[in-house]
């Protein structure tokens, strides 16, 4: 490890809050990825007639556990098939939270959205839902969604950025006037426009938002490039004639991605925040996907139920407030005036 990256360490974890949210951040992120092992409306393990099911995995139809049952899915939450299943011996195993994102909580006793209780733990919505089911497979999707538009909208914007501060000229100026048109687009129009057209899911929203987002970082990108064009090492890389894109790829790109880097969790929570936002005026992923848009919009035309309300206000601060965390922890790390620990 080179001098430089231990400093660049060392000053990240200097940054406690910055470097325990990362933690946070991240054991939450992969305790979601597994949430159908951890919210489903279907067994995690089975067993009955000394037959082993493994429900969560593979979906079986009622005829394959219970004989003389219909050729049709098993609702395992089917009362008078969970009693038929019981007289046979069999048992099961259930996740921590028995209800999917879009499962229909029965027998709730009173009309939804119901509080929360111990069988429901953040209520349930107007559609007699489980909040935190929702919740989890919700944060699982925007974070998805938010690293996929980070990553693929900052490689094209890093792309157009070094073509741009490189060979300057015609060049530069070209896709200057281009963005400067093409961030005039009225995104939200075009959305609805494509709403109307298609059904917006998760892959749509996503080309459609890169179409814009990929702008983001190029401006950083290019000033970094406009200036590390004019040094020494490049015009003596250039005049031994190594080609324009190895000197853009090995000699400029890694001191421009130092600059880069510290806006990418501001990016990610931005990229988040835009399908969030989405989500609650309608034009986001399809009607009964779990979203934390949706459960935003869901607070506010049911004012009688504030822990919709206060579950998407914490959840989604929550989550913003980490990755803000987390980019200021990796300002300070590649901030060239911090020492070692910090200190300036």
């Amino acid at each position: 490890m080179t001098p430089i990256a231990r400093r660049r360490i060392e000053n990240f974890k200097a940054n406690r809050r910055g470097y325990w949210s990362m933690w946070i951040f991240l054991a939450l992120f992969l305790l979601t990825l597994f949430a159908e092992f951890i919210a489903n409306d279907r067994p995690l393990v089975a067993r009955v007639d000394d037959r082993w099911l493994f429900p969560v995995l593979v979906s079986y139809a009622e005829e394959e556990v219970i004989p003389g049952g219909l050729p049709i899915e098993m609702d395992w939450h089917d009362p008078e098939l969970r009693k038929e299943f019981q007289d046979r011996g069999g048992w099961a195993v259930w996740p921590a939270i028995p209800y999917a994102h879009a499962t229909v909580v029965r027998d709730l006793g009173r009309p939804s959205p119901a509080p929360p209780s111990a069988r429901n733990l953040l209520g349930t919505d107007d559609q007699s839902r489980d909040v935190l089911a929702r919740v989890i497979y919700g944060f699982r999707i925007s974070i998805l969604f938010g690293f996929s538009l980070t990553i693929v909208s900052s490689a094209i914007g890093i792309a157009a950025g070094a073509v741009q501060g490189y060979y300057g000229g015609w060049v530069d100026l070209g896709f200057q006037r281009f963005i400067e048109i093409w961030s005039g687009m009225p995104q939200l129009y075009l959305l609805i426009i494509l709403a109307s057209v298609i059904e917006p899911s998760f892959w749509t929203l996503l080309v459609f938002l890169l179409l814009f987002s990929w702008m983001g970082l190029t401006g950083v990108v290019r000033a970094e490039f406009l200036r590390g064009r004019n040094f020494d090492y490049v015009r003596a890389a250039k005049a031994m004639g190594v080609s324009d894109t190895v000197v853009m790829w090995r000699h400029i790109l890694p001191n421009a991605m130092v600059a880069t880097l510290t806006f990418l969790p501001f990016v990610l929570s931005g990229s988040v925040t835009v399908l969030a936002s989405l989500d609650f005026l309608g034009f986001g992923l399809p009607p009964g996907s779990a979203s934390l848009g949706e459960l935003v919009s869901q607070g506010k035309n049911n004012m009688q139920a504030p822990w919709l309300g206060i579950t998407a206000f914490f959840v989604l601060g929550g989550v913003l407030t980490l990755l803000i965390f987390v980019g200021e922890a990796v300002r300070d790390a590649f901030d060239p005036r911090k020492l070692p620990g910090g200190g300036r």
